[in-house]
């Protein structure tokens, strides 16, 4: 609304000149601000007019060109004038006429009622009652309020209105009162209510026939505050004056209630109309969040134009939280608009902690000091809060510091230590028992600076800058400083003092900064505080202070020239709240606003010690769970809580805030039943006109007719119905019946057969009668007579889903011939003439379900009643329904009560209003028999209960709301269901405990026995006994008996189990109703295998006395594949002892094991089948001796190779090949082989099984597979499986291709080299290597030689060959003894001597040492390195037929295996000879020199 006023004839005039300018932004302000049919009229007759051509002036009227300008001038002054004076001109006619027109359809309308009057019946004498009677009042000073009452009577009563018991009299008081009689319906209106008018309100109606008095109380109250003066406060400050904008401006359609999240994003927009709309001249618009002016920031975007006005907040905050205004300049002023935006709490990080604070402000800004101050968050589910972390960030950066080390308790924190000319932000989280809240949102930027300077700055003709100090100006220069002065606390709390003072003057031109003493009590000894930072500022908290002791304080200024004198000191300062948290809000009232918010309104508390606003909760009554209706403080003591549920009942409490939290809650309100409030004015209140009078029956002297009841009810109940009749032929009305009919079926008799009758009804409720309905079409008032029944009537609706609905009907009063066997139902689409037969045999109900609708689709119904004489006569076409589900829809839904064991069925609606009724039935027809069901509603719930569930119980149950949009479903009650229920129901009226286990049994440590059972939940007043045997326990027979009501645990423990504890054990429980019983049966094996578990626990707890193991002997292996036997040990000490054994042979170490270690190990490398056997380890002392036994074999000697095979198996290498005279071997090196693995070779995915063919071995260090005489058919691919019982380790070899060849070659080369060294000559043994013999003597050398073919043999001295003759014989016998004679040594014969043995295959050089001494000297000692010794023989010529040795050309000619792997053969030597020997043969100590191949 504009906020200036404008005169009737100013707005006409502005109409019309817009109408002039713009003819399409005409129409679209007609459309949106014009009621009246004149108006429009008198805008297009007057744009019409002025639209016409002008006048044409004639040649020699023309004004000259320098003449022109001031004609123009003076042309469009008058112009405008005759403008203004044509529409006043046409206004005053259009009026005119208008008042002819209305006099002579009042002259009409008095004729008429003359006429009425002359034709109208004598009534009959009635005395004064009031339908309607006066209702109470509360309204708020400066409203208005309206009393209203509808008095019937006849001669018509006279109304007289009293206050207090004295008469109104409207004259006394010109503009106070003002009396309405408008149709029987008598009013009051009192203006501009003053707390003065408060007061009992009286209508006293009197006739001739009696008196009656209706009275009523009106309270008029003051809203609280200066600056209250609107019904909700919070709005936007009036204006200072008045703008003026050349645009007009029309809002449509704007923002409304709006609830968001806090991080989320939200947009305000509002729809406008302007005019002129120019694209470049948007509109000056403003946006307020209650009385705040809101600019562009990073939290709030704005936006204008193309007919919208945008608000965006890009990151919702509680501190957005508010009433948003919009108000836009226009030409007559500003129009206005507002909305509440409600920001809830993020979800919390931690479950249970509180939300953020909110409004986090800053103030008393210094060059190291700011004061930090926020808005505590509010609380119903959480915890109370105990405080609040304080973070710092400087601008620039993103890193928070946070600033107090323990949460402070009250809503304000001083912050030192800050950098002088530094910007710095502030955030504030809050703390409680479950954890810290999120963060608020960050402060605005504020630089920590000095307040006050002592520079002043000059300026010279804004082109230079002086800067001086003040003391400079004064003319003193002084370098001391001066003491500071009114040293005071500006804040005191119980968590610290804020310190403050001013500055000293002089301050002795020198940086400054400040030391600060106190002193305890009056006393004179100060001491000096110790603030952590240099004290730059003109403050300083002081925290860690004493509780309940007083301090002084005092100040001394430092510069670099020195300190001042101290300051004077403070008054006595003691830490201390100077007051707490707000007293609790008084009365808390609640009343209706719409069909989702309610009005809030209570007193302010009595000590409100600065109040910062107040918190609003709502609770949906028996919910006990309270929600926030508001998530930031708010100002006033009236609120509107928005988002409620329609048709459920609420109750409200307050709490008021300040600095220190939140207050005690208030006394809750009234429950407060969530619906539109009432409306002012009768006709909003009365009912709406009835409608769809349809004639049902006639015989000649009576109709029966029947309507649809009012679309509006006006908020209240109808209670009856008023319905009229008329000839057709006349225009008078006449009342049926003296009294109102109840129902809407009525019998009209006393008619006359043969004329025609009209209809109208009227229906009243608590506010009046309302508004008639149409006149039916005209009704013969002939007698039916058809053999068919007449029309069914009063089509509904309900249980309206996307694709089906329930359409009901009221069975025929005229049933024709004969009774009414069933019904036919038709049904078209919306519009459409072609009904089509929904069910083609007739149904002997009054309902029936329709399906395969369409969603969305609207349908029309009309119903047949059908008898054995045919179909009658159609029902009245029912109104449009649409397929639809209605919002928030649920079923039925079954249940057993868990209290009482009822069977229910229960229903909520979606919404309910105050005059909604639950109406339940069954098959569709009313549930009369009250003896087996009752109803209870309470809010938008229904429940119906079964009082004596059978089988009669079952069938079709159906719920309709009224008032409600048509909420409705139904269920259908099955025999399985119920049985079901029943089975509960019996399980509820009859409670057992429930159990989560029967009674079982435990052995425990010492061989006791622990009988228990686990409840599901049991109460503090649990009994139960024990029976055994059928007796009963007690607990002083050597068991044990408790309970935990925690854990629903009942326990008995019998410390001496024994033969004789064989039986029956039961439990008994009693738990107020509840009972359970749980027995367990311990007798023959069961109870052996109870009985011998106990004896060992027994055992077990003696052995554990002394040394013990704690973990018996078992195994494991380590990654070097060694097994180790391990045991723990317990209760060990020094003097114990241990030993290993293997079949009762002591094991003896290198290492004593060490049995205060806690464990000790056996190690059992290289493990085989050999270790098989029974290992013992015996722990011992003075104490006693524990033994623990391990069996290796069987299935502990398949695990152990197993494990072993797991880590070889992960270690195995690649397959490697070597070549051999034998053939080709495969080798796969790996920690640790033993043939007791599980090893598999296969050849071409067959397995190989050993064989002279195919050799399967292998040492410790690696497994072998060998090809002896290879063949082509022994080509292709190769692998090894070493299977450790889940797992199989696969390593591959590939032989064929170029390898196989390269091998075969090789392999036929160290065949021939093996079959050469074992036919080559050689000396097979006889010669010593060293001989010494006296001279004179007879030398004989013999020895055995062997070669294939027979070797040749010959002797040699020092190297030279040695020829057989008298001295010297030389024989060579059976090409197997070779012999050396010398006869008659000498010493000339001393020397080396040798044997050369040689065929083709080669030879063997063997050296002897002979030695001659004379008779009669000592016989000589052989010297060192005299030895015999090999040397290969002068190299024979070539065989014929040699394989040549393969080329070192091979990949990999010396296989590397793993380096946990040591080789198991010494690398060969090339078995090429030198050039200085002379035999090609190798040594005898050499294998194959074939490298090995991968």
């Amino acid at each position: 609304m504009p906020t200036k006023a404008m005169p009737f004839h100013q707005q006409k005039q502005k109409q019309v000149s817009q109408g002039y300018q713009s003819t399409k932004h005409v129409h679209q302000i007609q459309s949106r601000t014009s009621s009246s049919k004149s108006v429009k009229k008198e805008q297009v007759e007057t744009t019409q007019a002025m639209a016409q051509p002008a006048y044409k002036l004639p040649a020699f009227r023309e004004r000259q060109p320098e003449g022109m300008q001031e004609y123009q001038r003076m042309a469009s002054h008058f112009g405008r004038d005759l403008t203004t004076l044509q529409h006043e001109l046409h206004r005053m006619k259009v009026a005119t006429q208008e008042q002819v027109e209305n006099i002579e359809i009042t002259r009409e309308v008095r004729e008429r009622m003359s006429v009425q009057r002359r034709d109208a019946p004598t009534e009959i004498p009635k005395g004064p009652d009031f339908l309607v009677g006066l209702r109470s009042h509360t309204v708020w000073e400066k409203t208005p309020v309206k009393l209203l009452c509808t008095v019937s009577g006849y001669p018509t009563p006279i109304v007289k209105w009293y206050k207090n018991d004295a008469v109104i009299d409207p004259l006394s008081v010109p503009g106070k009162y003002k009396i309405e009689n408008k149709y029987g319906v008598h009013g009051l209106i009192i203006s501009r209510c003053s707390v003065a008018d408060s007061g009992v309100y009286s209508a006293v109606a009197i006739n001739s026939q009696g008196k009656v008095v209706s009275r009523a109380t009106v309270c008029v109250r003051r809203a609280t505050g200066p600056g209250e003066i609107s019904h909700l406060p919070g709005q936007v400050p009036l204006l200072s004056g008045i703008r003026r904008s050349k645009l007009e401006v029309f809002l449509l359609d704007s923002f409304g209630v709006t609830f968001g999240t806090e991080g989320e994003s939200l947009t305000l927009v509002a729809n406008m109309v302007v005019v002129p709309d120019l694209p470049n001249l948007p509109p000056e618009v403003m946006w307020y969040r209650d009385d705040t002016l809101l600019k562009p920031s990073r939290w709030v975007e704005m936006s204008v134009g193309g007919g919208t006005a945008k608000l965006s907040l890009p990151h919702l905050n509680k501190d957005d939280e508010g009433l948003y205004t919009l108000r836009i300049w226009t030409k007559d002023g500003t129009t206005e608009h507002s909305a509440y935006l409600f920001v809830k709490d993020a979800a919390p990080t931690v479950k249970g902690a509180p939300g953020a604070p909110m409004d986090v402000t800053v103030s008393d800004a210094n060059k190291d000091y700011i004061l930090v101050s926020w808005k505590p968050p509010n609380l119903t589910s959480e915890s109370p809060i105990t405080g609040y972390f304080v973070d710092r960030r400087k601008s620039g950066t993103s890193d928070w510091v946070q600033c107090n080390p323990t949460p402070v308790k009250v809503c304000k924190f001083p912050v030192q230590g800050l950098t002088e000319g530094a910007s710095y932000h502030f955030r504030v989280r809050a703390v409680n028992s479950a954890g810290i809240s999120l963060p608020s949102r960050m402060s605005t930027g504020v630089t920590a600076a000095d307040e006050e300077s002592d520079v002043q700055v000059i300026k010279i003709e804004g082109k230079y800058d002086i800067v001086v100090q003040k003391e400079e100006l004064q003319g003193v220069c002084v370098t001391l400083t001066g003491p500071p002065t009114d040293v005071h606390a500006s804040e005191i709390n119980q968590t610290y003092i804020v310190l403050s003072w001013n500055p000293p003057s002089p301050r002795g031109q020198a940086a400054l900064w400040y030391l600060i003493e106190k002193s305890l009590g009056d006393s004179n000894f100060w001491q000096r505080l110790d603030t952590g930072v240099q004290v730059r500022s003109p403050r300083c908290p002081i925290f860690d202070l004493e509780d309940k002791k007083a301090y002084r304080f005092r100040v001394i200024s430092v510069n670099k020239h020195g300190p001042s004198e101290p300051s004077e000191p403070t008054a006595l300062l003691q830490k201390a709240d100077p007051y707490g948290v707000p007293s609790a809000p008084g009365q808390v009232l609640a009343s209706r606003n719409t069909k989702t918010s309610a009005f809030v309104h209570w007193e302010p508390p009595k000590n409100p010690n600065n109040l910062m606003g107040y918190y609003v909760d709502c609770s949906v009554v028996g919910s006990k769970i309270w929600t926030p209706c508001n998530h930031r403080p708010y100002k006033h003591t009236r609120f509107v809580v928005h988002g409620l549920t329609p048709g459920d009942t609420y109750i409200f409490r307050v709490q008021a805030v300040n600095a220190y939290g939140l207050g005690e809650e208030s006394l809750e309100s009234a429950p407060l039943f969530i619906d539109a409030a009432l409306m002012r004015g009768v006709d909003c209140a009365a009912p709406s006109a009835p409608y769809g009078i349809s004639l049902l029956s006639c015989d000649g002297s009576s109709m029966t007719v029947a309507w649809k009841r009012p679309k509006r009810t006006g908020g209240s109940r109808i209670t009856s119905y008023y319905l009229d009749k008329r000839e057709v032929e006349s225009v008078n009305w006449k009342e049926v019946s003296s009294s109102p009919a109840t129902k809407r079926v009525f019998k009209v008799e006393n008619l006359t057969a043969g004329l025609f009758y009209e209809f109208k009804v009227q229906a009243a409720n608590l506010a009046g009668v309302g508004l008639p309905s149409e006149p039916s079409r005209p009704f013969a008032c002939e007698a039916w007579t058809m053999p068919q029944p007449g029309p069914a009537y009063d089509l509904s609706f309900w249980e309206v889903r996307d694709d089906s609905l329930l359409l009901q009907w009221k069975a025929p009063v005229y049933s024709g011939a004969s009774p009414v066997t069933g019904y036919i139902v038709e049904m078209a689409q919306k519009g459409s003439p072609d009904f089509v037969v929904v069910n083609t045999e007739a149904v002997n109900r009054c309902y029936l379900k329709v399906t395969g609708l369409e969603t969305g689709t609207s349908y029309v119904f009309k119903v047949y009643a059908v008898n054995v004489s045919g179909k009658g006569k159609a029902s009245d076409v029912s109104e449009a329904v649409c397929a639809k589900t209605l919002p928030g829809t649920k079923e039925i839904v079954s249940g057993v009560d868990e209290q009482t064991g009822d069977i229910f069925l229960s229903f909520e609606a979606p919404e309910v209003s105050a005059l909604s009724e639950f109406i339940w039935s069954k098959s569709y027809k009313d549930i009369t028999d009250s003896n087996r069901v009752a109803v209870s509603t309470v809010g938008r719930c229904s429940r119906l209960t079964l009082l004596k569930p059978e089988k009669e119980d079952l069938g079709i149950y159906s719920v309709a709301v009224t008032e409600a949009g048509g909420a409705s479903a139904s269920h259908t009650l099955t025999e399985e269901e119920l049985k079901k229920m029943l089975e509960l129901s019996y399980n509820i009226r009859n409670p057992i405990v429930p159990l989560k286990t029967e009674l079982n049994y435990e052995i425990l440590e010492k061989g006791h026995v622990r009988f228990w059972v686990q409840a599901q939940k049991i109460s503090s007043a649990v009994s139960y006994r024990f029976i055994v045997n059928d007796k009963e326990v007690t607990g002083a027979e050597g068991h044990k008996i408790s309970h935990d009501v925690s854990t629903g645990i009942i326990q008995m423990t019998v410390e001496h189990f024994t033969r004789a504890n064989e039986g029956t054990y039961t439990l008994q429980i009693h738990d107020g109703k509840a009972k359970s019983q749980s027995s367990l049966v311990l007798i023959g094996d069961v109870f052996k295998v109870a009985l011998k578990e106990a004896e060992f626990q027994r055992k077990e707890h003696i052995r554990k006395q002394g040394p013990h193991f704690s973990e018996y002997l078992t195994f494991h292996v380590d990654d070097d594949c060694t097994v180790m036997l391990v045991c723990k040990l317990a209760n060990v000490k020094k003097d114990t002892t241990f030993h290993w054994f293997k079949e009762d042979e002591e094991i003896i170490l290198d290492v004593s094991p060490n049995p205060m270690s806690g464990s000790c190990a056996l190690p059992i490398p290289l493990f085989s089948r050999k270790d098989q056997g029974i290992y013992k380890a015996v722990l011992g002392d003075d104490r006693g001796k524990d033994t623990s036994v391990y069996d290796i074999s069987g299935q502990v000697f398949e695990e152990i190779i197993n494990a072993i095979a797991r880590i070889a198996g992960s270690s195995a290498s690649d397959l490697m090949m070597q070549c051999t005279p034998e053939g080709i071997r495969l080798q796969c090196y790996m920690k640790y082989y033993t043939e007791e693995m599980k090893t598999s070779w296969f050849h071409k995915e067959s397995k190989i099984a050993s064989s002279e063919k195919m050799r399967i071995g292998g040492t410790s260090e690696m497994a072998w597979m060998q090809i002896c005489e290879p063949t082509d058919r022994e080509k292709g691919h190769y692998s090894i499986e070493i299977h450790d019982g889940k797992n199989a380790h696969t390593r591959t070899f590939d032989l064929s291709g170029q390898a196989y060849t390269e091998a075969y070659a090789e392999f036929q080369r160290l065949k021939a080299a093996a079959f050469a060294e074992k036919n080559r000559g050689r000396v097979v043994g006889g010669l010593p290597d060293v001989v010494t013999i006296m001279e004179y003597k007879t030398l004989s050398l013999t020895c055995t030689v062997w070669g294939d073919p027979k070797p040749e043999v010959t002797w040699f001295k020092n190297e030279q060959e040695v020829v057989s003759d008298d001295h010297n014989q030389i024989s060579f016998e059976s090409g197997k003894f070779a012999s050396l004679t010398i006869k008659c040594v000498t010493v000339d014969d001393s020397g080396k001597y040798s044997i050369n043995v040689r065929n083709k295959y080669g030879g063997e050089f063997v050296e002897i040492t002979v030695s001659v001494y004379k008779q009669g000297e000592e016989i000589p000692e052989p010297k060192l390195g005299q030895t015999s010794r090999t040397s290969a023989a002068p190299k024979p010529a070539a065989p014929p037929s040699k394989p040549q040795t393969p080329t070192p050309s091979m990949k990999s000619p010396t296989p590397t295996p793993p380096q946990s792997v040591k080789s198991p053969t010494p690398t060969p030597k090339s078995p090429t000879p030198p050039r200085s020997t002379k035999s090609p043969t190798p040594p005898r100590f050499m294998r194959s020199p074939t490298p090995t191949k991968k």
